[in-house]
């Protein structure tokens, strides 16, 4: 996509930059593609693990969603921090701003709570840390990101891994939402979370071991979020670690008892999660999910472009 004229802005309502060099260095990469940078993220204004106060962050997400010259507002990175931004963020007036918002991981309280509250659609995507400062930038995540977002209709290829159960065979339509299991979960009960009728949710996670992916579903399901979805689609979950007390309880068990115990097809093979290889995804948009025995297609429409 041409960089011409498209305004980026950068918030850290979450995390600050592990390595703030190499953060710098992405920013300056940006702008060498054409791309005009507004960098809210200030370093000098870190607070503990975060990317600035609470009141700090606040003010870079209002700042972002204020400036009439951007029309891209992309998190800096997700770790912790949107919880405790929850009750004081306008949602209406970042809806108002018309801006495209992206994120993942953390990221993902903030979209459930712009859709609850406002019914617009946000990007399940990249962050400035580490895909817009990658030394060696990722091809399939920035093309699909640039791909999505120049719209109108987005595809996702998801594959089934080598020696991984074969899928459900499956042709359905509904919104598309979900995001981090962890996230969703913390959002359960709260003014914030809010599940499409009969949509497609999508969750990924990292470093959760199997039985805890299982639990979180579980929750989910026991409190009706997934009562009449049309599928739950699983994304990446990995860096977890398997011990012989697991006695072959393993992700495959795991997803194997899942598909039993719930009412609704639960496919795996999405591109998304903590990974370098990562897809975007509206979150609200109209989606077909379309599957075979070793993959799918997952094609959005209906949502804002640029």
């Amino acid at each position: 996509m041409s960089a011409t004229k498209i305004g980026i802005a950068i918030a850290a309502p979450s995390g600050r930059p592990p390595d703030i060099e190499a953060y710098r260095s992405g920013v300056q990469r940006l702008q060498q593609q054409g791309f005009l940078v507004h960098d809210y993220y200030d370093d000098d204004q870190k607070f503990q693990r975060f990317g600035g106060t609470d009141a700090g962050r606040l003010a870079q997400l209002n700042a972002a969603a204020s400036d009439p010259d951007v029309q891209v507002v992309i998190a800096l990175r997700g770790s912790y921090g949107m919880s405790r931004l929850l009750p004081s963020i306008d949602f209406h007036k970042m809806a108002d701003s018309g801006k495209l918002f992206v994120g993942y991981s953390d990221f993902t309280a903030f979209q459930m709570a712009l859709m609850k509250q406002t019914g617009r659609i946000s990007f399940a995507g990249p962050m400035m840390c580490d895909d817009f400062i990658r030394p060696d930038p990722v091809e399939y995540t920035l093309n699909q990101f640039w791909d999505c977002l120049r719209g109108p209709v987005h595809t996702v290829r998801g594959t089934v891994a080598d020696g991984g159960v074969d899928n459900p065979l499956v042709d359905v339509s509904g919104k598309l939402w979900g995001g981090n299991l962890a996230m969703m979960v913390s959002l359960l009960g709260t003014p914030y979370f809010q599940a499409e009728q009969q949509g497609i949710c999508f969750i990924e996670d990292v470093g959760e071991h199997p039985y805890r992916i299982e639990r979180m579903v579980l929750q989910l399901f026991y409190a009706g979020a997934l009562e009449g979805q049309r599928a739950l689609v699983l994304g990446d979950f990995s860096a977890y670690k398997l011990n012989p007390m697991d006695n072959g309880f393993d992700f495959d068990s795991m997803l194997a008892y899942l598909r039993e115990r719930l009412p609704i097809p639960v496919l795996s093979g999405l591109p998304f999660g903590h990974i370098k290889e990562r897809a975007t995804l509206p979150y609200g948009g109209m989606a077909h999910l379309v599957s075979s025995e070793r993959g799918f297609d997952l094609t959005i429409s209906d949502y804002p472009t640029l």
